[in-house]
């Protein structure tokens, strides 16, 4: 009888075990579906949906013009920095406050630049 409960009682540690490790570790280790199954799904449910993303907006950036390596950033009041995609248009302005409009590529932290032009006092 003591070697049927502790058979039990080991079973049952190495059970939590490897379910807490599955939490822990997460996705990889517990599979809610098959791969392709999923990405087929969401083949279909993107077919279906309509296109509605919208182009990013023009925004109007301030800040001031820095050389950051070999490329121009624009760098605001708080110390966040964004690259400048088009460097000949920045390098007038470096070290000047600007005003920069363009469209944001928040992932890249990357301004599409449609215009810059000195910031007025």
């Amino acid at each position: 009888m003591q070697s049927i409960k502790h058979s039990l009682l080991l079973g049952v540690s190495l059970s939590l075990l490897v379910f807490t490790g599955g939490l822990v570790w997460g996705p990889p280790f517990i599979h809610s579906g098959s791969g392709a199954m999923v990405a087929h799904a969401q083949e279909q449910q993107n077919a279906q949906a309509p296109q509605t993303q919208e182009p990013a907006k023009s925004i109007t950036f301030t800040g001031t013009i820095v050389k950051d390596g070999e490329v121009f950033v624009l760098r605001d009041a708080s110390g966040a920095m964004y690259k400048l995609d088009d460097g000949e248009r920045a390098k007038p302005f470096e070290g000047n406050a600007v005003k920069v409009t363009g469209r944001l590529d928040e992932e890249a932290k990357l301004i599409h630049v449609e215009n810059i032009e000195e910031a007025t006092s």
